[in-house]
């Protein structure tokens, strides 16, 4: 059997998988509360999304299916046992500071700039050419292939929970939605959310009427804003203050008089995925721990003071009792987001990546016993258990040598903090898109792929599809 070239079949193709992974990418798929429906539950960019993706398979004669808007699924093939390819097409807020508009799919520079780019529209849109390339190509399988597209990746995962309630469970699969070259353990997620109510105390010299930061649990927040009252002089000194520290620390900010005796400072931070706390730098912590040692009303200071206790040193848990690790997957990780104060009631979140080989409710109680240490309500919003598959799974050793024929490269394999949908198969592992030495922008402004990786990806994809669906 002659072997084919992988990526001059993709290289033949290239005009088009740019210019329709362009048009995906234009597609504004951020959760929308205020346009949901029954049919459309997550509401209508990312149904626009979903329908997009599914007629342009139905196009090219691909079988399709729409589970109530809340996946998809595209089809290749005829067999008991199926390959599932799981991929997600909704993306995080595009925050502010893009160079060019982030749902613009701007080409410069040998990449294309948008949100989702690389998470996970972008890899998405490799897979989906990877199945065509095979189809185009009328390779022999003896099983089917399912390009599972879910919906809701970045908030809750009702959308594989959906799907899997009225399909089966592919028999093996990956998620082309984290790293190079293989990923076989995902640490646990945990997302945990503490609140309080806020009872009036003595008055102050200064008062904290609003203390924000963060959107999402699993984004470092960038931007966090303090809304101050009191005396002109006791403002302006902390202005003073302020704008000293942003110079000290190399950070960005701005403080903004609203009235005589109002003052609201806004602290920039770096944003980051909650699975890589380090990489980014907390606009919220960094803005508590600033406001720590001013005379605010007692229980803002308290809620500023754990903040900076908890979180200021480290993200590692070890302030918080979590601190742990192992040979496989590396340490536990926090991030902690959605900081939120009033005059009535407080709160904040952490997103919590445990290693493989610990007991997540473990951790959960001791992070209970801690914060009741500070009055806090716990409630664990969501919570996913590690994923593993051995070294010598045949899955694992099929890609490993698509991997190394393809690159030349070690087919090492990894461990993550990051959640991909590898994790919701019986046996299943990441594989991409992010290849070795390149820089993770995913959550990021100005998120972009390499043209030259999306081609990559999508030759590897096509021989994974290939070897793992039984042709020969």
């Amino acid at each position: 059997m002659t072997r084919i070239d992988w990526r001059l079949e993709v290289e033949k193709r290239k005009d088009v998988l740019l210019a329709e992974t362009q048009e995906f990418l234009k597609i504004n798929s951020v959760f929308d509360e205020a346009t949901i429906t029954k049919e459309r539950p997550f509401g209508n960019g990312i149904d626009q999304a979903l329908s997009y993706l599914l007629n342009k398979a139905e196009s090219y004669d691909f079988t399709v299916k729409n589970l109530d808007g809340y996946a998809g699924k595209i089809e290749l093939g005829t067999g008991e046992e199926s390959v599932g390819i799981l991929c997600h097409i909704d993306v995080v807020p595009a925050g502010e500071g893009w160079t060019s508009p982030p749902f613009s799919a701007d080409i410069r520079n040998g990449r294309i700039y948008a949100r989702g780019a690389i998470d996970n529209k972008g890899p998405t849109m490799a897979a989906f050419f990877a199945l065509c390339l095979v189809k185009e190509l009328k390779l022999p399988l003896t099983k089917r292939v399912q390009l599972i597209l879910g919906t809701d990746e970045e908030r809750g995962w009702r959308c594989v929970d959906h799907y899997f309630k009225h399909e089966e469970m592919p028999t093996v699969g990956f998620a082309p939605d984290a790293d190079f070259p293989i990923i076989h353990a995902e640490k646990g997620i945990a997302d945990v959310l503490f609140e309080w109510t806020v009872e009036q105390g003595a008055a102050a010299a200064l008062t904290l009427r609003k203390f924000s930061a963060g959107e999402r649990l699993n984004m470092v927040p960038d931007r966090a804003i303090a809304e101050l009252e009191g005396e002109r002089a006791e403002l302006d000194q902390l202005e003073r203050r302020f704008r000293k520290h942003l110079l000290e620390q190399q950070h960005n900010g701005e403080a903004i008089f609203t009235g005589d005796e109002q003052l609201t400072l806004m602290y920039e931070g770096v944003a980051a995925h909650g699975s890589t706390p380090e990489a980014g730098i907390n606009a919220g912590v960094e803005l508590a721990a600033f406001l720590t040692p001013f005379s605010f009303q007692e229980q803002a200071v308290s809620y500023l003071r754990m903040i900076t206790a908890l979180l200021k040193n480290g993200t590692r848990g070890e302030a918080l009792g979590i601190a742990q690790e192992d040979q496989v997957s590396g340490r536990l990780t926090v991030n902690g987001s959605l900081f939120s104060w009033d005059e009535k009631e407080a709160g904040f979140g952490l997103n919590i990546r445990y290693p493989v080989t610990a007991d997540g409710q473990t951790c959960l109680q001791r992070l209970e016993q801690k914060m009741s240490e500070f009055g806090a309500k716990m409630m664990v919003k969501d919570h996913m258990t590690p994923s593993y598959v051995d070294a010598k799974h045949p899955l694992v050793r099929t890609l490993q040598a698509v991997y190394q024929r393809q690159t030349g490269e070690e087919p090492s394999l990894l461990s993550t903090g990051g959640g991909t949908y590898a994790r919701t198969l019986a046996t299943g592992v990441a594989f991409g898109p992010l290849f070795p030495g390149r820089k993770d922008v995913a959550h990021q402004k100005d998120e972009y792929i390499e043209i030259e990786d999306l081609l990559k990806a999508a030759a590897l994809y096509a021989e994974a599809i290939y070897e793992l669906a039984g042709g020969q």
